[in-house]
């Protein structure tokens, strides 16, 4: 430890401590409130602007692969597989930006339902717990949306009609034209052997394939059509993204 002549001429070297500014009047409140709320609808556009363009991002690969499978019938089906596989990676992507949004869409919804409507149109029964709740949510942040539920409204509302696409051009691929060496040898697929023969992959046999197609759009289907957890615009509002 240093001697105490020496701690106070440390101590005397620091800067001075301060305590943080609070706005005194109403004016200066109103004016923290609205930079404060400009600043979380920046936030929230940037994190909006990330999810687009992940959306982008999957719309790219499911054109570009489509474009590879169907422009010949030789291409292997396996590049629709692929696809799948990027997309889901896609999505996992934008699930994870998505909840980062519904943080910030969170404030700045709580400060214009319970700050800027009453302004505009007073309502009975609206209290000051919202401010408390924003202060809290600031000290500590939280999720309040779960990864599968994040995972549930993006394939909602785009990623499942990508998937779609993909399983018909699949489907497309793998029983209605069978691959050959070459274009002209290209026919109808006309059984069941036959359609597992054309699935495979490699050292994959065909019925692994298809039964992994299955169970892979059996949970797309579940995730897409199962029932969302909570009520009111923070779960699935008439203006929800």
């Amino acid at each position: 430890m240093l001697p105490k002549n020496d701690q106070n001429v440390v101590q005397n070297l620091r800067p001075p401590i301060t305590a943080p500014v609070f706005p005194s009047t109403s004016t200066e409140f109103i004016n923290v409130l609205a930079h404060y709320h400009r600043a979380e609808i920046a936030r929230m556009a940037g994190w909006r602007d990330r999810i687009d363009r992940t959306t982008n991002w999957a719309i790219t690969v499911v054109a570009a692969m489509l474009s590879v499978s169907l422009s010949t019938p030789t291409a292997h089906h396996g590049v629709l597989i692929f696809a799948m596989v990027l997309v889901l990676l896609l999505l996992v992507i934008e699930a994870r930006r998505y909840r980062f949004f519904d943080v910030y869409r969170n404030r700045v919804r709580r400060l214009e339902r319970n700050y800027y409507a009453q302004i505009f149109a007073p309502e009975d029964g609206t209290t000051n717990d919202w401010i408390v709740k924003l202060g809290e949510d600031l000290r500590q942040p939280l999720f309040l949306t779960s990864t599968s539920q994040a995972l549930s409204r993006r394939l909602r509302r785009n990623y499942c009609w990508m998937f779609l696409i993909l399983l018909f051009a699949w489907l497309v691929k793998t029983t209605f034209i069978r691959m050959q060496e070459s274009a002209v040898d290209a026919h109808l697929v006309t059984s069941v052997g036959e359609w597992m023969r054309n699935a495979a992959i490699g050292p994959l046999p065909g019925w692994f394939v298809i039964a992994a197609v299955a169970v892979f759009y059996s949970w797309i289907l579940y995730a897409s059509l199962r029932k969302p957890v909570g009520e009111g615009e923070l779960a699935f509002g008439n203006v929800h993204v």
